[in-house]
């Protein structure tokens, strides 16, 4: 066991009984902070067991987790959980820990070593060929949990094995290695630590995901909850008065009518049907409330339009801002937001148009107002002012019947619409990516920058981490000087060698993973590092210049245009924004007016509100 990652020793708490209480605080919560990024490398696999679990659930299979230790516990109280929480059978989400239901509460020496129990165990449940087997050992080598996954792969069973260690037993024997890697723990060996939270984080993604697939929530709402104590019952009637705009007597007597259901109760309230029609309903689309309400708004919309609301929608890689706005005397109000996932379709596909259908209905449901085609909207998506993209959402749209009067365009032009006063001027975007556009008084329309990790993004977070990572390979190698950024980035890696960085960067985090990590290099500089100093200078340099370069081609020698400002580098950090502003500056422009755009679909409102004239 001693080449273990898990069981290594942390450089970073080696005086771990010399520090005071609140050092130790500190230390564990900057140890526990690196874990997400972990977590977020791996993403996509984490994803396709989402989607495994999902199918595997509907098809009338189980979800079987076995481990031991701390492994074993995180696996029952995650499997406890899932019947209260949506309302899932007994028995559709299992944990087996090794020796039994008594070691979820006392350790019970020796169980983890046997193989073989883990089959008994198996065949006391009568594991099937279509139930799903989640082996979770964060050092990779429990014989109890190989023992598992091996019994399940014999009979067919679908396997997935979760650990911390790269590479491992565990993740050779599985059809689907969930790794992720923590680092050594501060107290040696001690997994109930990093390695018990990213297990704990992950199983809540897998069980929360999968339920999610299953129409268990309708928007980020519980609704096949098991209402089974004072709290629950208190939940279910807020529910339906948030998404319904009964009071609390009538949300109870509707609830009482419908059995005590809460999805039949909202769709036999929202679509105006029987409790028996609602139940049928649900039945032909899976149980998916927002499937069988995003056909019965349809039909609405085909004869109701809304003439005194409007939409925006700012959409992205990240998420979906939906805002809806009502017109009153002539003044513009907005009266509902709501939020979903991405919907950028280059690296999402059609799952754009449930993001965006989401936001539209919860912008609705935070304005108690029911769902029907307004007068008119606009999309500003990342991409969407490309032909062919823009087709498919105004086809979107059309279906759906959104809106009288449809706009689409590209997320900059919602930054030039919130943060400029007549709409022209300069946009400047530097957060995962960056990107300058100029629109001119005109309308003619300049990008510069844009050109993604590969070929740009100057000034970006991504570019920015990137630098910082390369200083310290150089500073390792004795090819560059020594930086503070080398204790910054293995802290936040939790890795004690900078080689250690090698299978982050290039296999374990993805691009928004490491773009989060901009605050090592920010901070590192505003604290006077040298290194860090020079690449945040060479960033804004080389982001001012793209900003200069869109200016010049839209406004000729004219400097002092209106320029507005948006991405997290910006809004986050303070001390970059005014770095590059200075160097802005310097460059010759004068950026007069100057906004920081925190809210794009305001924009995208304004946009809508230009579609139909003025009372």
């Amino acid at each position: 066991m001693d080449h273990l990652q898990t069981e290594a020793r942390n450089p970073a708490s080696a005086n771990l009984d010399k520090l005071s209480s609140l050092e130790i605080v500190r230390l564990m919560n900057a140890e526990d902070a690196t874990i997400p990024a972990s977590i977020a490398g791996h993403a996509e696999a984490i994803a396709s067991a989402i989607d495994i679990i999902a199918t595997k659930l509907a098809a009338g299979g189980r979800l079987v987790y076995a481990g031991a230790g701390t492994s074993g516990r995180l696996g029952v109280l995650d499997a406890t959980e899932c019947p209260p929480t949506f309302n899932s059978p007994l028995g559709q989400v299992i944990g087996l820990i090794a020796g039994g239901p008594r070691a979820v509460t006392q350790a019970v020496e020796g169980a983890e070593d046997h193989p073989e129990f883990a089959a008994t165990d198996f065949q006391a449940i009568n594991l099937q060929a279509g139930d799903v087997v989640c082996g979770i050992a964060t050092s990779g080598r429990t014989p109890y949990v190989l023992g598992a996954v091996e019994y399940a792969k014999r009979l067919g069973a679908f396997t997935i094995g979760l650990s911390c260690t790269n590479p491992s037993d565990l993740g050779a024997a599985v059809d689907l290695p969930l790794t992720i890697p923590v680092g050594p723990e501060i107290l040696s060996g001690s997994t109930r630590l990093k390695a018990g939270t990213a297990t704990k984080l992950v199983l809540n993604m897998l069980t929360t995901g999968a339920m999610v697939r299953l129409g268990k929530t309708f928007g980020n709402l519980m609704v096949d909850l098991r209402a089974t104590n004072v709290k629950l019952k208190a939940r279910t009637n807020r529910i339906v008065r948030q998404l319904t705009g009964l009071d609390s007597d009538q949300a109870a007597a509707l609830l009482e009518q419908c059995g005590g259901e809460l999805k039949t109760t909202l769709v036999a309230h929202l679509a105006n049907v029987d409790p028996d029609e609602a139940r049928l309903r649900l039945r032909n689309v899976g149980g998916h409330v927002g499937s069988v309400l995003s056909e019965t708004v349809a039909k609405a919309a085909e004869t109701a339009v809304d003439e005194s609301l409007c939409i925006g929608i700012d959409g992205g890689g990240t998420k979906t801002t939906a805002l809806l706005a009502r017109r009153t005397d002539g003044v513009w109000s907005v009266i509902g937001r709501g939020d979903a996932g991405p919907s950028n379709l280059q690296t999402v596909g059609t799952r754009a148009f449930d993001a965006l259908d989401d936001a539209v209905r919860g912008a609705f449901v935070a304005a108690r107002v029911t769902r029907a085609s307004v007068a008119c909207a606009c999309m500003g998506l990342a991409g969407a002012d490309r032909p062919g993209e823009r087709a498919r959402l105004l086809e979107w749209a059309t279906t759906v019947r959104l809106a009288a009067k449809v706009d689409v365009t590209n997320d900059a032009e919602l930054l030039l619409a919130a943060g400029t006063p007549q709409g022209w001027g300069v946009a400047v975007i530097a957060g995962t990516g960056s990107i300058a556009i100029a629109k001119n008084q005109a309308g003619q329309t300049f990008r510069s920058g844009g050109w993604g990790p590969l070929l740009g993004d100057e000034g970006s977070a991504y570019q920015i981490v990137i630098a910082g990572m390369q200083a310290v390979a150089l500073s390792a190698d004795g090819r560059g000087p020594a930086t503070v950024l080398t204790e910054g980035f293995l802290a936040k890696l939790g890795v004690a060698l900078p080689q250690g960085m090698i299978p982050k960067v290039y296999g374990e985090l993805d691009r928004p993973a490491l773009a989060g990590l901009a605050s090592t290099v920010i901070e590192a500089a505003d604290a006077g590092d040298v290194v860090a100093s020079q690449i945040v200078e060479s960033m804004c340099a080389r982001l001012a210049e793209t900003a200069r370069s869109a200016t010049r081609r839209a406004f000729g020698d004219e400097t002092t245009v209106p320029i507005a400002l948006a991405g997290g580098l910006f809004t986050a950090f303070p001390t970059y924004r005014a770095r590059f502003l200075s160097t802005l500056t310097a460059c010759g422009m004068s950026p007069t007016p100057l906004t920081i755009v925190t809210e794009p679909a305001e924009g995208a409102l304004r946009l809508a509100q230009r579609l139909i004239p003025s009372e």
